[in-house]
């Protein structure tokens, strides 16, 4: 991770920072990006999916921010108070040095264990000058404009946009509106409190050292049961914080990404709302932190997600964090989107689609907490099993897949796959538990799909498995089928898929393409950066297959990639290692964790040390 002496110039591409110069911090409910230049350039209140308060992330000159910055600023460095989501940025000028510490705070006490209320509901941000003396501007710029009224030593604020967010900002000096100038000489401090309560009807004296100390403490209390003996282990660590801060800590929704509409190619069109839970990613997400020893993420993921299957019948791709169907997509005209890569989108059409691996998600994800936990109770069994039928019926039926294209549905073999996982892992749970349930037919089921993934979507023209059941182009999906033990990673045909992916999807140095518009048409336009998982999940086949130090070295080179902050985004750009898509993304720190644990097991196993 970045040292504090770690100081760099400010550049900004076309009016913009890159991605990589933003640090998350949040609170279990929302989220904010602060940039190098000490903008938060990305809030929405008051949560994750609700409207951005501040949005400069994707227009610069309208989508608002709230800067602290020195006047004359030059260069910059951010890093994180170690085992927190407590963010540092020091801000140089030329005449001093001042260091900003940005965080949300959490309850005092609080246990991110426990169902219990962590999140204050508040943004603090603490300005101290270093060294010199600095001239500071404080400026606090909320989408569609805004007015301050005075009001106890601080401000409220009430937003054009927002009308109905009762926003208070407390400080210690004196503010003169919206935007105010301080000078602060060396050993001086101002604390500014972002408060968005609805219970707050003035503003009332506030602690900041003790906020601070409460925070970290929450953080690393939470971390410490984390067990973990593998190759980059302070950026597993890193990743651990990253998944939990997009987790929603009230019901255990999981969001994939806590932004929209960062593009997936400069100037592209491909940009998405990823700010929803996702059954898929959410799944893969608690897996990851059940592997080094934090589970409680897992029950709450299967209590929230089950509670809405059992609501809709179904289970739908992705839902907002109340459980229900997100909404609508549309195109937001007012902004121009990060480096004019427009459109800007708010809702996800995906959510409409049908997409059978969610059946093995959600089953997997009850097969690896019962393992922990040793049980499954009959209620949680009554619900699953509905599932592993369902998964059962429909496996041949056409989807949208994984990568959820939007052309006509097809029947993919990612698809088809996790139904045989869903079925084969509820016939272990009612097999190993003495539970009901048709274990005889899921088990035929799952052994017919099987056979299918290694026939009908083989291609011996190519000599390698493919997107469809019946054929098709290549998808890096299929990388993940030993992952799930539908397909032995070193089975010839799986060992000839991943030397055939790297081939025709390699974007060099480890890169992946998710897949080739030319070869699987998408419905969309132009194409995509590399998709970080897929090398992860390249780096597991690797190693399953006996390449060890290969996969290492992978591995390694894609952990190189993350940001100064340990920070990984969805998407590279092949050409400039620039980050591309949603920022932070779930899935990448995924990669981390899972292939990290991977590694660490197979190194031991071969009686190795990594």
């Amino acid at each position: 991770m970045m040292a504090p002496s770690a100081m760099k110039p400010i550049l900004h591409t076309d009016g913009y920072l890159p991605i990589a110069d933003y640090g998350l911090v949040g609170d279990g409910a929302t989220a904010a990006l602060v940039g190098r230049d000490g903008s938060v350039a990305w809030l929405c209140l008051p949560r994750f999916d609700a409207p951005p308060l501040f949005c400069s992330l994707l227009d610069a000159v309208d989508g608002g921010a709230f800067t602290i910055s020195p006047d004359g600023l030059l260069a910059s460095g951010q890093w994180y108070e170690p085992d927190s989501a407590v963010l540092i940025t020091d801000l140089q000028s030329a005449t001093g040095r001042v260091r900003l510490t940005d965080f949300c705070p959490l309850m005092a006490g609080a246990d991110l264990t426990e169902d219990v209320p962590a999140t204050r509901r508040e943004l603090l941000r603490r300005a101290t000058v270093v060294d010199g003396t600095v001239r500071l501007r404080i400026d606090i710029a909320p989408r569609g404009g805004g007015e301050a009224e005075p009001r106890d030593g601080g401000l409220r604020i009430r937003c054009r946009a927002l009308p109905e967010l009762n926003l208070y900002l407390s400080s210690t000096v004196p503010l003169t509106g919206l935007r105010t100038w301080i000078t602060l000489k060396a050993g001086q401090s101002a604390h500014l409190l972002l408060r968005w309560r609805q219970s707050h009807t003035h503003l009332d004296h506030f602690e900041p050292a003790k906020l601070y100390d409460d925070t970290v403490s929450v953080w690393r209390r939470w971390l410490a049961a984390l067990e973990y003996r593998g190759p980059q282990a302070a950026l597993v660590r890193r990743s651990a914080i990253t998944i939990k801060l997009l987790d929603h800590f009230e019901n255990g929704a999981i969001v994939a990404a806590p932004t929209s509409s960062l593009p997936e190619r400069m100037g592209g069109t491909r940009n998405w709302d990823y700010r929803y839970a996702w059954v898929r990613d959410a799944a893969f997400s608690v897996y990851a932190l059940h592997r080094i020893g934090l589970s409680h993420e897992a029950a709450g993921f299967l209590g929230w997600v089950l509670d809405a299957v059992e609501r809709d019948g179904r289970p739908r791709v992705m839902y907002n964090l109340d459980g229900g169907m997100p909404p609508t997509e549309r195109e937001d005209p007012g902004l121009e989107g990060y480096r004019r890569s427009r459109p800007v989108r708010w809702g996800n059409a995906a959510a409409a689609q049908r997409q059978h691996d969610v059946y093995g998600e959600i089953l997997d994800c009850a097969y690896q907490w019962a393992a922990h936990h040793g049980e499954i109770p009959e209620t949680l069994w009554a619900r699953l099993a509905k599932l592993a039928d369902a998964a059962g019926r429909e496996w041949r039926e056409p989807d949208h897949g994984i990568w959820e294209v939007r052309t006509s549905g097809r029947p993919f073999t990612y698809s088809a796959a996790m139904c045989q996982v869903a079925l084969e892992r509820a016939a272990r749970l009612a097999d190993r538990f003495k539970l009901a349930g048709s274990i005889d037919a899921w088990r035929r089921t799952a052994a017919e799909i099987e056979r299918a993934v290694l026939t009908e979507a083989w291609d011996p023209a190519i000599g390698s498995l493919t997107e469809h059941l019946g054929g098709g182009g290549l998808d890096a999906s299929l990388l993940a089928l030993p992952l799930r033990r539908v397909v032995r990673a070193d089975d010839p045909k799986m060992v000839a898929t991943t030397r055939a992916i790297v081939e025709r999807l390699g974007a060099g140095n480890g890169l992946l393409y998710r897949y080739l518009p030319e070869d699987s048409p998408d419905g969309l336009p132009g194409h995509e950066g590399a998709f970080l998982l897929c090398s992860f999940w390249l780096v597991d086949n690797w190693a399953k297959q006996g390449r060890l130090d290969d996969a290492l070295e992978l591995y390694d080179s894609l952990c190189a990639r993350a940001g100064p902050l340990g920070l990984l985004p969805e998407e590279i750009d092949p050409d400039t290692g620039a980050f591309l898509g949603n920022y932070p993304q779930a899935f990448s720190h995924i990669g981390v964790i899972s292939s990290g644990v991977n590694l660490a097991k197979l190194f031991q196993q071969a009686g190795r040390t990594v």
